[in-house]
């Protein structure tokens, strides 16, 4: 299967003392979405920054391994030529411009698109998928619910026309409601063509939207394999979801594939 991005032995360090990532390997196939679960510290926040170049920001360091998308290496690269590259993150906490407008947004997801008909598209596109924010697009972002905030941010990194959507923690913060909203809305999107690379700790949610999943402990890979499958171990059962391996099964439910997305009424 052809993948869009390829990790192979990536070892990252902070300050040239802490081990953050200790020689992962990890496929995002192409048209998939691959969750990432572990606990906090356990490097799923410093893949993501690796990937999306702004491990530097962070004091961290590539001390060996490969980050590829397709035949090109993303190690060492500015965050702009990846974004360019067709490699956009929605970072953990959301971070959207809380004094611009919600249009406002939108426009800077799109700054690197000089293609004004493409841009008219991917925005029409955001508002089609989360008609709220067309509703509000001359409200400050500031002003937004949690979970408006988090369609904003995800409706802003959209308009970059991604090829691979990295999403960190997206339902971080957000009532359980919500969280299997986003679930529908990763789902939709994959189903438009952008591979996801899904970091999460709700094990739940991540599994049942996710093909495949690989779990991190303290840097390294544990686990990893199809997510229906994956969600069944013991392991997985006891550490993430909550439940003994004689107990019942979670109940994880992936989207279908036909599934009409409803509406996000945060």
């Amino acid at each position: 299967m052809l993948s869009v991005l390829s990790i192979d032995s990536l070892h990252v360090t902070y300050g040239g003392a802490v081990q953050a990532v200790r020689g992962v390997s990890m496929e995002v196939p192409d048209g998939k979405v691959v969750a990432v679960l572990g606990s906090n510290g356990a490097g799923k926040s410093t893949l993501l920054r690796t990937i999306s170049g702004t491990l530097k920001l962070h004091r961290g360091k590539v001390d060996a391994g490969s980050v590829r998308l397709g035949d090109i290496d993303l190690v060492g690269r500015d965050p702009g030529q990846i974004v360019g590259r067709g490699v956009v993150q929605v970072p953990e906490g959301r971070r959207i411009f809380g004094r611009l407008t919600v249009e406002e947004n939108l426009r800077a997801g799109g700054m690197g698109n000089k293609d004004k008909t493409a841009k008219a598209k991917a925005q029409d596109r955001v508002y089609e998928m989360f008609p709220v924010l067309k509703e509000r697009s001359t409200q400050r972002g500031g002003l937004l619910s949690g979970g408006e905030q988090q369609m904003l941010a995800i409706g802003r990194a959209l308009m970059a026309s991604p090829k691979l959507l990295l999403l960190d923690e997206p339902s971080l913060g957000l009532a359980p409601r919500i969280i299997g909203q986003i679930g529908e809305v990763i789902a939709e999107i994959n189903r438009q063509g952008v591979s996801v690379l899904l970091v999460e700790q709700n094990a739940t949610m991540a599994l049942g939207v996710a093909d495949l999943a690989y779990v991190l402990d303290v840097g390294e890979v544990s686990l990893s394999g199809d997510a229906r499958e994956l969600a069944q171990t013991d392991e997985v059962q006891r550490l993430y979801l909550g439940h003994d391996g004689d107990t019942d099964q979670p109940k994880l439910q992936r989207a279908a594939s036909g599934k009409k997305l409803s509406r996000w009424s945060a």
